[in-house]
């Protein structure tokens, strides 16, 4: 067995992972105790790599117009059209549209193809719809794209305010590292700032429970009352900082009385009031803020409203002190310090830095080639697609991505990418929906493959390390583009035999001409020169370090900007006046409830990687929509029932999750959901394609869309052995249907028909469709009720049921049915009874997972409160959950408190009826 230190492939944290191989096999998979990004401590989605492996499911071969060819087929064709379609339409009628899941060796020659060598500008990446208004609002400010905190910042602070951030779901390690500094220091407050109740809520001294879209209002309001308090560090301001006058004026503009605020903010304004005196108070104060500011029109201005506060009361560049945007994928900023968006060159040099097309080009530049970098930026993603729709580009490479579920109105961006003449996909998986499109796919590797570098939230550069060799003819990003590149004529400039070189041009290009005083003319902050000297093995044995490492830095750099000196030419940073705005998508009387989104604990992006875990589909198993109990009442719905959104390109089923924790009249759906699991969940379809106009982030945040029930016939849920190979008839017969994999067998939950039809002949239609006779089944005609099960050869083939999914059992005991070779025939009468029930006797559902480590139910949960376990160790003790990675702790807590206030209410009645 061999033990290897990487990392973990899903959010910013850049949690440090130790794997362990035996013969070929990833074993397991823990928390590596020496990377200081998290201790040794690991979420739930880390805990489960090892379960997410396995040839099944992944893309091995290459396919040239739907059939597999050998790679020099498949490279030649990628060159062979590319040139084609430039010697045509010219060098910008090629693009290419990446992804934060990609490693920075991977970004930087991608990059330096199609800028440097095919010349297009039109690069850009999904960080654009995560990254892009922090980045704008970063650069307004300081200068450069530089992240100036670190996470022991957030163990420092006194104060924490977390905006727009579920940090329990989202990032949840660093989560756990907050709880911890709250129970160690118990002076450090923690302000949650955000339009729904989420799990973050429960380590929070306050909520603000905000109106959508007034973030910029509120931080507004609280630079001007930092100025009418005399809170503001006026020292710090004269030495460091300018554009203070214009900001206040700004914030002015409107009526800057804690009630006015308070009113458009929706908040209570005495609670409004104590944040206020709370941040100015106090110097060493961490704003941490994600997807919920970003996420945007105006993003870009709310990032600046909250640097403008901490500047202004000089809360920067200390420790516990920062405005601290952390991001939401892996290698979001090392895509960023290659040039990964459009705007950008390479190295954090942009088209408009004084020098820096010549300065690259001659980095560039070899013996025999030099490349013919464009002279301006490129299209942003949102308008990348537009430019297709138009015709002017008319060739794609997708790497590592899914446009057609995470870009707004992604029914049209489907309609664009079906009528492109070129679309090429990089991909792992074979079920990615951006498949159908492709005119070539090309196998890529994946997380376990995979080697080279990420950058995480504060810019820890960490290796990646291959723990396994690519499945079939798989191969990794960055070879694929320089065989591309070779055929494309420009070899000599991508002659690199192992990323470890192409990391050490990155880190050669970054100190390009790149003086140390970060004042003189060409000086970018990004500076990673001090690694340019490794050798294979010092890149191989690489430990992680943030940036800059030069020869000021040799060790790296825990946080920016402690001299008080930006990276901007005269060193002082910039207030910048915001003028706050609301959504662009307006409310009407046809889509009345705002419509927020996000993601949800224990999956992540489009599930093409997560779903193979199969406990980790347990705590959300389908589609959902939350709703306020007021909103669900006047849309005569029920908790559980399916509903439908109707929003700008599309619409969404899912299931009605009433949530006392959503404000009325809005609504909440996660993002994860596409195609292969669910049929129209997708929720980039309710999203117009409004974006902020300095970052070119789309909003994702404040959609609007009307609610109406559905009503259908029937519901079912059909359970199939793990390799039936059966047509999916049923997909085309539902209006509804979820896909929700199992341990052992493939669960259905479907819907579909009229209220007012006769119900249908099931026994009839399992035969025409399933594999196996049915063997045994228990039936009421006159409802349309049925359970029944099929075998072949003494093996059970399917489980089905009709009626509603709330009479499900616990389906562990079947799932494990479907493992065995073959069941003891005939069924004795016990064993038909606990077939058709679906469990063995007398087990009940557990209800929806809450401990996906330890797989507890909600139920058992509920039970054990109510025996007296009413506080989250005796929890773990009696059930063991919270106590691997802490992710289920807040939910856990919200369920005692939710016990604790049902068991008052049943108190107070008893004591009523008395």
């Amino acid at each position: 067995m061999t033990r290897t230190a990487t990392t973990c492939p899903y959010c910013g944290v850049g949690c440090g992972v130790i794997a362990s191989v035996a013969e070929g096999t990833l074993g397991a998979v823990e928390g590596d105790r020496d990377h200081p990004a998290n201790f040794g401590r690991l979420c739930v989605k880390g805990s489960a790599l090892a379960e997410t492996l396995g040839e099944h499911g992944r893309l091995t071969r290459p396919r040239v117009d739907g059939v597999e060819v050998d790679w020099d087929d498949a490279l030649d064709a990628v060159a062979g059209r590319l040139s084609a379609t430039q010697a045509e339409h010219g060098r910008e009628s090629v693009a290419a549209y990446l992804s934060g899941q990609l490693l920075t060796e991977d970004y930087y020659a991608a990059n330096k193809l199609f800028k440097g060598f095919l010349g297009t500008p039109h690069l850009d990446t999904n960080s654009r719809l995560c990254m892009a208004s922090a980045v704008a609002g970063y650069k307004r400010a300081f200068g450069a794209d530089a992240v100036p905190c670190n996470y022991e910042d957030l163990e420092e602070a006194e104060l924490v305010v977390l905006v727009g951030s579920n940090l329990a779901w989202n990032h949840p390690v660093l989560f756990q590292r907050l709880r911890t500094a709250k129970q160690r220091n118990p002076l450090l407050r923690v302000v949650v700032i955000d339009p729904r109740v989420t799990d973050t809520c429960e380590a929070a001294d306050l909520y603000l429970g905000v109106r959508p879209g007034s973030d910029a209002r509120l931080f507004n309001g609280l630079l001007a009352w930092m100025d009418a308090n005399h809170r503001l560090d006026r020292r710090y301001l004269e030495r460091h900082a300018q554009g203070l006058e214009e900001a206040l004026a700004a914030a002015r503009e409107d009526d800057c009385s804690i009630e006015a605020i308070a009113a458009d903010c929706d908040v209570d304004a005495e609670r409004l009031e104590t944040f206020f005196y709370w941040f100015a108070s106090q110097l060493h104060v961490v704003t941490l803020y994600s997807q919920g500011v970003n996420q945007s029109s105006s993003g870009t201005d709310k990032c600046n409203a909250i640097i403008n506060c901490h500047l202004a009361g000089g809360k920067i560049g200390l420790p516990g002190a920062g405005p601290f945007s952390i991001t939401g994928q892996p290698n979001a900023m090392g895509g960023r310090e290659v040039g990964g968006l459009a705007n950008q060159l390479a190295a954090h040099m942009d088209y408009h830095t004084p020098g820096a097309i010549d300065r690259v080009t001659r980095f560039w530049t070899t013996a025999s080639l030099t490349p013919s970098l464009p002279a301006g930026p490129g299209h942003k993603a949102v308008e990348l697609f537009d430019a297709i729709e138009r015709g002017e580009i008319r060739a794609l490479w997708v790497m590592a991505t899914n446009p057609g579920v995470s870009l707004p109105d992604a029914n049209r961006v489907r309609r664009i990418l079906a009528a492109c003449p070129l679309v090429i996909v990089s991909d792992c998986m074979a079920n990615a929906d951006i498949l159908q499109y492709a005119d070539i796919v090309l196998p890529a590797s994946s997380w376990a493959e995979k080697d080279g570098t990420v950058t995480n939230s504060e810019r820890r550069i960490s290796r990646q390390r291959g723990l396994l060799p690519p499945p079939g003819e798989a191969r990794h990003d960055w070879w694929i583009i320089c065989q591309v590149a070779s055929r494309l004529g420009f070899g000599e400039a991508f002659d690199y035999a192992h990323p470890g070189e192409v990391f050490v041009e990155h880190a050669r290009l970054s100190g390009f001409e790149n003086p140390l005083d970060k004042q003189a003319e060409g000086a970018r902050l990004f500076d990673i020169s001090g690694l340019a000297g490794l050798d294979r093995a010092g890149y191989d044995a690489l430990a992680p370090i943030q940036w800059p490492v030069n020869a000021a830095a040799p060790e790296g750099t825990a946080r920016l900007f402690t001299d008080g000196r930006f990276a901007t030419p005269d060193g002082l940073a910039r207030l910048i006046a915001v003028r706050p705005r609301g959504p662009e998508q307006a409310l009407s009387a046809a889509r009345p409830l705002r419509l927020n989104s996000g993601r949800v604990r224990d999956q992540w992006h489009t599930m093409t990687r997560t779903a193979r875990a199969p406990r980790l589909m347990n705590h959300r198993s389908e589609p959902f929509i939350e709703v306020h109990p007021d909103d669900a009442a006047q849309h005569g719905l029920a908790d559980q029932q399916l509903a439908r959104l109707e929003g700008a390109g599309g619409d969404y089923f899912g299931r009605v999750r009433i949530a006392h924790a959503q404000r009325r009249g809005e609504v909440f759906v996660p993002m994860h959901w596409n195609d292969s699991f669910s049929g129209r969940a997708r929720m980039g379809g309710l999203f117009a394609g409004h974006t902020d106009p300095v970052s070119g982030q789309p909003e994702s945040k404040h959609g609007a869309v009307g609610l109406t029930p559905l009503a259908p016939g029937w519901e079912a849920t059909l359970i199939l052995a793990a390799d039936s190979d059966c047509e999916p008839v049923w997909r085309d017969e539902s209006i509804y249907w979820a896909y929700i994999p199992l341990a052992n067998s493939r669960r259905w939950q479907l819907a579909g028909g009229e209220e007012t039809e006769a119900p249908r002949d099931w026994l009839a239609w399992a035969k025409a469709n399933l594999p196996g006779e049915p063997a045994l089944w228990a039936e009421d005609v006159g409802s349309g009720r049925l359970r029944a099960a099929g075998f072949d050869s003494g093996r059970l083939r399917w489980w089905l049921m009709v009626g509603s999914p709330a009479e499900l059992p616990a389906l562990n005991w079947l799932d494990e049915r479907f493992a065995e070779a073959a069941l003891d025939t005939p069924l004795s009468g016990d064993l038909r009874r606990r077939l058709l029930a679906g469990c063995d006797t007398g087990e009940a559902d557990a209800g929806p997972t809450v401990c996906s480590c330890h797989q507890v139910g909600r139920k058992a949960i509920v039970a054990a409160i109510r025996g007296g376990d009413d506080d989250v160790e005796a929890l773990g003790a009696r059930l063991a959950c919270g106590t691997q990675c802490g992710s289920c702790i807040p939910e856990l807590k919200s369920l005692i408190e939710e016990e604790a206030a049902h068991a008052g209410t049943e108190q107070a009645l008893a004591h009523e009826a008395v």
